[in-house]
């Protein structure tokens, strides 16, 4: 398989040299050159495999110089260190159904592919014979962060640098990183929010001068957000377990059609849904659903892609994004893998602002787009509650209500996953909110979940308020690249 940028079709890379990058030097997002197929016999096979059998067999079919034994030794050891099944598929009501994505170690479903993701990239060094260390620079709008630096925590040859909008995360979501230990894990917050985190990274892949310094003291740049091929790859795999999990339940029968309602900021987890649909997997649509940041709903409705508009702190923070990364990869394919285009939407983005397209061209008969206020997600969490005995975190219920509001206009009644994207615990004061009640303290809040839900909060989330806080750097947008170096001489922490 050969990979290529969005922004210069006559790239070509190896699967390896596509993890190792991360970004492609013209600021494009490495895709891959043509999709693998899958019949009705194949999702026949996978139904009868365990959870890391299947995830082996898919990424295998990217990721062709690597084989299929030795992915699935590390997906086998990826997935061991989740709660029981790594992403179990629960009934909710006829023809409903979630995907809980979050039993990992850090209780998001950021972990279904950061966990394996050091695995893969360790690998890849090793295939290409490059022994200079690894850093990886990552922005977070709250999960993928703490994913990470859980994923690389003490991998041997790597340093991993985490960036976060200092007021633009949850308090959970910010000890969760702040109390991460590692001896080669190093975290700042950001004056601003995920975009502007996001923008700094991005520019600093693209900055000539920090890569020879960093070459200097011998480290390649790498990343791990959804830009890496490495961490969008394995996100396929699971649209297409829920798939085999449906049929092996009797809930459909293969050949059948099934939606997909997935709350997103930053696309990738649609985005690797697409990939699956690509592939064959039979999906009649994917429900796009945004918070009140409602770039992608207006996107895909009304063509324009526009992100002079206000920014909104929500109640699902990881959404409160703007710049969607992985719509890029989106809008290569939908083009007809038009790289100059891409080229031309993409400098008016960055000069502009915006960009347009027709509508249905980013459609595709695939996609259908809404949004939801706090009052909504609010709403969605007590009524699956009181109606369904579910309890949703705030991001899920974005989708969630996304998905009634979709239902009920199009009286649609195709078979339809919500993907359940982090613990309720992780948002414990919205959550208990929605229920009727009242604590500010996350702490606490988490206690008094646990008392009205009856469920269990993950003891990596309830030990975090009584860990000490490692990590307290505090830098403007315009000192990423100072940063970067100085964690890389080992002069932050």
């Amino acid at each position: 398989m050969i990979y290529t940028s969005t922004r210069d079709a006559h790239k070509a890379l190896s699967a390896s040299e596509a993890i190792l990058k991360g970004i492609s030097d013209d600021g494009g997002l490495f895709v891959p050159s043509s999709f693998p197929t899958l019949s009705a016999e194949d999702i026949d096979e996978l139904i009868s495999m365990s959870y890391p059998e299947r995830a082996a067999k898919i990424i295998s079919l990217y990721l062709d110089d690597f084989d299929y034994e030795e992915l699935l030794e590390y997906c086998e050891k990826a997935y061991e260190r989740f709660d029981g099944d790594p992403c179990p598929v629960v009934k909710v009501e006829d023809g409903l159904y979630m995907l809980e994505l979050w039993h990992g170690p850090t209780c998001a479903f950021k972990d279904m592919a950061l966990t394996l993701l050091p695995y893969l990239l360790t690998a890849a060094k090793r295939n290409l014979g490059i022994e200079d260390k690894t850093l990886i620079l990552t922005a977070t709008s709250g999960d993928t962060g703490k994913a990470a630096l859980e994923g690389f925590k003490d991998v041997d040859g790597t340093e991993v640098i985490v960036f976060y909008p200092s007021k633009g995360v949850s308090e959970t979501q910010r000890l969760q990183m702040v109390t991460q230990e590692g001896d080669n894990v190093h975290v700042a917050a950001i004056k601003g929010n995920f975009d502007d985190a996001q923008t700094a990274v991005k520019d600093a892949f693209n900055d000539d001068e920090l890569k020879a310094e960093l070459a200097a003291l011998g480290y390649g740049m790498s990343s791990a957000n959804s830009i890496n091929l490495g961490r969008l790859v394995p996100q396929i795999a699971y649209y297409i377990s829920a798939y085999c999990d449906l049929a092996d339940s009797g809930e459909i029968e293969v050949g059948d059609k099934v939606n997909f309602a997935v709350p997103t900021g930053n696309f990738g987890n649609v985005l690797a849904g697409y990939y699956a649909y690509k592939m064959g997997l039979p999906v009649g649509k994917f429900i796009i659903a945004s918070n009140a940041n409602n770039v992608l709903t207006d996107f895909f409705n009304t063509g324009e892609y526009d992100i002079n508009r206000d920014f909104f702190k929500t109640a699902s923070p990881s959404m409160d994004i703007l710049i969607s990364s992985n719509l890029e990869r989106l809008i290569y394919e939908a083009t007809g893998r038009d790289d100059a285009l891409v080229r031309e939407l993409y400098g008016k983005l960055k000069t502009e602002g915006k960009f347009e397209l027709a509508p249905e061209t980013v459609r595709a008969d695939v996609f259908e787009a809404g949004w939801a206020d706090e009052e909504e997600t609010k709403d969605a969490i007590n009524t699956f509650f009181d109606l369904d005995d579910y309890v949703m975190d705030t991001h899920t219920a974005v989708a969630a209500s996304v998905y009634n509001d979709y239902s009920c206009d199009t009286e649609d009644d195709t078979p339809t996953v919500i993907l359940s994207t982090a613990s309720p615990f992780k948002f414990a004061p919205d959550v208990f909110y929605a229920l009727g009640g009242h604590e500010k303290d996350p702490y606490k809040a988490i206690a008094k979940l646990q008392s009205v839900t009856a469920l269990e909060c993950p003891d990596s989330l309830s030990e975090l308020f009584t860990a000490d806080e490692i990590h307290n750097t505090v830098i403007d947008r315009s000192s990423v690249k100072e940063a970067v170096l100085r964690f890389a001489e080992g002069k932050l922490k």
